[in-house]
C-alpha cells in the first residue's frame, strides 16, 4: 500500500510524557510546553489527566493546566479521563476532547487499574454516554498490542477485540499502544491487519515506544498499511512504569525526520520541534532521547 499523504501527530509528551518523572514539574513549565508545541506546529496536543493525585501526583494540576492554557487556532487539546468522576472535572475546565484506556492484556489491567479487561470496558461506558451528552468527542487507547511484562506476546485477535469494543462504545479513533516497546515491523504489521478488518484504518493510530529501538522501523511498517495517525513525545519523554527498562514514547522530533523524509506532510517545524524538546530536558534535567533533537542542537 502506498504511504499516507498527510499524517496527523498526537503529541502526548505533557501527560503522558511527564507523568510518571519523580522529581515535581510546576504548572508554568507544563504551559509553556503545550504553548512550545502549538507555537511548533502540533494541532493535537494530550494536555493533562483527570486522575487521583493519590496514584499520579505529577498530575494533580490538572485543573491548572487545563484552564490556564493559552489556546491556539487549530489546535486541540486534550485529556486523559478514566472514569465518570474524571470526565465531569474535565468538562468543568472547558475540555474539547478526552480519552480513555484499556489494555489488549488481562495481566497488565489488572495491575495498572485493578480491573479485568471486560471490567474496564464496562466503566468506559457511562463516560462515554456522559461524553455524547456533552458534545465531546472520546479517543480510546489500547496498551500492550504487541507484548505485555506479565503475559508476553499478545495475540493480534484479542487486540482487536478490545479495540472494536471500544469502537463500537463510541470512541471515534483507537490508539494502538506498544506500551513496552517490545513490538518489531511484521508484528506490528500482523496486529494493524487484525484490528483494521473490524475498524477503518483511517480510524486508528500508532502509539510506539522505543524500549528495544525499534519504534520507527515499527512506524514505517504500519505507515506502509495505511496509518495516518501517530502518537509520539517531545524529545521521547516518557515510559511505562510498570515495565523494568521500559523508555519513552518514540521522539517527536524522530517521527517529524522520518516522514519529512518520505514526501508526508504533518505541518510541523521540526527545528521549532527540536528546540522544545532541547529546552524541556534540560529544564526537568532528563537525557534529550531525540537522535534527531539531538543532532540538531550540536549544529
Amino acid at each position: 500500500m502506498a504511504f499516507p499523504k498527510r499524517v496527523r501527530l498526537v503529541e502526548v509528551g505533557p501527560r503522558d510524557g511527564l507523568q510518571n518523572e519523580p522529581n515535581p514539574i510546576d504548572t508554568a513549565t507544563k504551559l509553556e510546553l503545550i504553548d512550545r508545541l502549538g507555537a511548533a506546529g502540533i494541532g493535537y496536543i494530550e494536555a493533562a489527566s483527570f486522575v487521583s493525585p493519590k496514584w499520579v501526583p505529577q498530575m494533580a494540576d490538572h485543573r491548572e493546566v487545563m484552564t490556564g492554557l493559552t489556546r491556539r487556532q487549530g489546535v486541540t487539546y486534550a485529556a486523559l479521563t478514566p472514569n465518570l468522576k474524571g470526565l465531569e472535572a474535565a468538562l468543568e475546565c472547558g475540555v474539547e476532547e478526552v480519552a480513555v484506556f484499556g489494555a489488549a492484556s488481562e495481566a497488565f489491567s489488572q495491575k495498572n487499574i485493578n480491573c479485568s479487561v471486560a471490567e474496564s470496558l464496562e466503566r468506559f461506558a457511562p463516560v462515554l454516554e456522559r461524553a455524547r451528552e456533552a458534545n465531546v468527542r472520546v479517543r480510546g487507547y489500547v496498551s500492550c498490542v504487541l507484548g505485555c511484562p506479565y503475559e508476553g506476546e499478545i495475540a493480534p485477535a484479542k487486540v482487536a477485540e478490545v479495540s472494536k469494543a471500544l469502537f463500537d462504545m463510541g470512541c471515534y479513533e483507537v490508539s494502538l499502544g506498544d506500551t513496552i516497546g517490545v513490538g518489531t515491523p511484521l508484528a506490528a504489521k500482523r496486529m494493524i491487519e487484525a484490528v483494521s478488518r473490524d475498524i477503518p484504518m483511517d480510524k486508528l493510530a500508532a502509539h510506539f515506544h522505543d524500549t528495544y529501538g525499534q519504534a520507527l522501523a515499527n512506524l514505517y511498517a504500519v505507515l506502509e498499511e495505511g496509518i495516518s495517525v501517530v502518537d509520539s513525545s517531545v524529545a521521547g519523554l516518557g515510559g511505562c512504569p510498570y515495565a523494568k527498562g521500559a523508555s519513552g514514547n518514540v521522539a517527536s522530533e524522530d517521527v517529524v525526520y522520518l516522514l519529512n523524509g518520505l514526501g508526508i506532510e504533518t505541518g510541523i517545524d521540526l527545528n521549532k520541534l527540536a528546540e522544545t524538546g532541547t529546552w524541556i530536558t534540560q529544564t526537568i534535567g532528563r537525557p534529550n532521547r531525540s537522535k534527531v533533537g539531538v543532532a540538531l542542537a550540536a549544529k
